[in-house]
């Protein structure tokens, strides 16, 4: 049985992937800040489907925790097949001029460095088994700019030229690389961004259905359950209603 290690699991898109995966019959090994929800979205998953799940306490901003909690793992859940880089936030909606630079730190830490201090301790394992699958989670903002959105957008072009990156690197090795990359996703994301702020979150999608966290994991389980001669290299979903980062039709409900 195949393991799959999501971080970010508690919720939304990383939530929706523990249950598509699990269905799926792959063991889960599931990390997040949330350790409450994960042990019980845990106990759930185990439950219905009858697989293995570890779950892992883990802020993936910081390196030295990720280096704790793994190394304390037992060496059967180290046996990663697929990787979900999901982790990641947006902090305010600022110009550039006026941006709060405590913001500015989460978003690099946690989207950036996150996806790179997870990357560098699973990515040896899968290169001396000699296969394996990375997926990070991106979006619709490493492929344009939006008004206030730079640094949320600078640190998702980073994870698109990491994504190539890694691609090219770990070719030698039979693992496999793709980004998963998403419009507007209809979950905490917006809440996270407007810092509690439930009413402003609610007012992004109105006038459209947005995608939901099951779309977007259906889509990250499709690229992982592709034949071992394909790789999905970079997949764009956005919901109908949406043509590009800014351009929405709304009032459409489609």
């Amino acid at each position: 049985m195949k393991t799959v290690f999501i971080t970010g699991a508690s919720s939304g898109i990383g939530f929706a992937c523990a249950e598509i995966f699990a269905r799926e019959k792959y063991n889960l090994l599931l990390a997040s800040r949330r350790v409450d929800r994960l042990h019980a979205m845990a106990n759930d998953l185990q439950d219905k489907y009858g697989v293995k799940i570890h779950a892992v306490g883990l802020d993936v901003k910081d390196n030295a925790l990720v280096e704790k909690a793994w190394n304390e793992l037992p060496d059967a859940w180290k046996e990663v097949d697929v990787l979900i880089n999901n982790a990641g936030l947006s902090q305010g909606l600022d110009p550039i001029h006026e941006g709060d630079i405590a913001d500015w730190d989460r978003m690099i830490d946690t989207n950036v460095k996150g996806v790179l201090y997870i990357t560098r301790i699973v990515a040896p394992i899968m290169k001396e088994r000699g296969s394996g699958h990375i997926i990070n989670v991106g979006s619709i903002a490493g492929k344009e700019v939006y008004p206030n959105g730079n640094v949320y957008c600078a640190t998702k072009h980073a994870v698109d030229a990491l994504t190539k990156a890694m691609r090219i690197d770990l070719l030698p090795y039979n693992i496999k690389v793709t980004s998963v990359d998403p419009g507007a996703v209809e979950t905490e994301f917006s809440i996270v961004r407007f810092k509690g702020d439930a009413e402003r979150a609610r007012k992004v999608y109105e006038g459209f259905t947005p995608l939901t966290a099951e779309d977007v994991a259906e889509a990250i389980w499709f690229t992982a359950s592709r034949p071992a001669h394909v790789n999905v290299n970079d997949l764009l979903l956005m919901p109908t209603a949406q043509a590009s980062g800014t351009l929405f039709y709304k009032n459409s409900k489609s």
